[in-house]
């Protein structure tokens, strides 16, 4: 879960820029080419595909936010966003609703939203969510648009100069402040990279204690936080380093969009046309990302509930989403692809670490029961 919080001066600035009308169009309407049989969705999806996010609007939802066509309307009273579905110019028969998580929803998690609201048709799963899911409220991933988790650990390069990565964090004898509850943190002891000795649960989002005492090392956003804690808090103002948790084997894929389970055969003609679409829609955001970057921003502003989210902020996280290949083509060759053998090997990795807090997973759990290919088109890459 993202609990990054922002300084009072930027939440201000938020609420100063907020519109106070319950839902007002934000773009005009314009002619739309017609659909050609690959894309016209009329008929065989939902006539509004719901889209559960599990965040606020950022960069990393830019696939579906992507999707979004001219008329679309920003509701502010119910912190969602909904318009034409459109790939390329065509309008594809249905429209598309993105609705906002975090606080808007409780802080619920996924699956359990998708089930208490069945008109959700996809929704925001990492792995270890679906995992954890599995026994009472099962999801199966369709596509990620994210290939690897944006998750890091930073820390401040002129007060630990000789760290290079996170297995030097776990040489020091330097507190590791994460939020309560995150899976990598007790998987971090397990595989070594870190000390039991070091972890500390007490990270609130703020950047108060990392400013105060920058000896320690603390978990992070690639995509956010190296960009927020240079350019908008004031009081660091430098340059902090960080490695993704990822590039440690943090193997989780962390925002497939997921059915609910029992759903899938019902909707598997729609996902058929669907899911390629929403893996082009990402490649066409990578490509050209100042349209939709400025849609996100927008209605962050618009929603003014305590979290902001700056034109920079965006911009820099499609940067290092290119750059660090949290948007890349999957192992398995396509843009939105799935390994399975990877969500085999995180299954078998964290089932064991979310039992010991408590969760019930069942005991013979596949890669297939929490993921599907069969959607997947093989021949939407990004370009090397």
């Amino acid at each position: 879960m993202r609990i990054l919080l922002v300084p009072t001066a930027l939440m201000a600035a938020a609420a100063l820029a907020a519109c106070s009308s319950a839902s007002a169009p934000q773009a005009p309407s314009s002619a739309l080419q017609s659909p050609d049989a690959a894309v016209d969705l009329a008929g065989v999806c939902p006539k509004t595909v719901v889209v559960q996010t599990d965040w606020q609007p950022e960069a990393e939802h830019g696939a579906v936010y992507q999707l979004l066509g001219p008329g679309y309307t920003i509701d502010t009273d119910k912190k969602q966003v909904s318009g034409p579905l459109v790939i390329n110019g065509k309008d594809t028969g249905v429209q598309i609703e993105i609705r906002t998580g975090g606080s808007t929803i409780g802080f619920q998690t996924i699956p359990a939203q998708m089930y208490i609201d069945k008109s959700i048709t996809l929704g925001y799963v990492s792995t270890d969510a679906a995992i954890v899911a599995a026994s009472d409220q099962p999801v199966k991933a369709v596509v990620s648009p994210l290939n690897k988790s944006p998750l890091s650990i930073m820390w401040d390069p002129a007060s630990n100069p000789t760290w290079t990565g996170i297995a030097d964090i776990g040489r020091s004898d330097a507190k590791v402040v994460v939020q309560k509850g995150v899976v990598f943190a007790p998987w971090l002891v397990q595989e070594g990279l870190i000390k039991s000795s070091q972890l500390d649960t007490g990270y609130e989002g703020t950047p108060a204690r990392f400013v105060a005492d920058p000896s320690i090392a603390q978990q992070a956003f690639a995509t956010a936080e190296p960009y927020i804690y240079q350019h908008e808090i004031p009081a660091w103002g430098k340059p902090v380093k960080y490695q993704l948790l990822a590039d440690v084997g943090y193997n989780l894929y962390p925002e497939a969009l997921s059915v609910r389970d029992g759903d899938l055969a019902a909707l598997s003609p729609c996902l058929t046309k669907l899911v390629p679409i929403v893996q082009q829609a990402q490649a066409d955001y990578l490509a050209d990302p100042a349209a939709t970057n400025k849609l996100i921003v927008d209605a962050v502003a618009k929603y003014n509930d305590g979290w902001t989210y700056s034109a920079g902020v965006a911009d820099y996280a499609v940067r290092t989403m290119r750059d660090l290949n949290i948007v890349a083509n999957d192992a398995s060759g396509p843009l939105g692809g799935m390994d399975l053998n990877r969500v085999e090997a995180a299954v078998n990795t964290f089932s064991p670490i979310l039992r010991s807090t408590g969760a019930t997973i069942p005991e013979r759990l596949l890669a297939s029961d929490i993921a599907t290919t069969e959607f997947i088109d093989k021949n939407i890459t990004l370009p090397h």
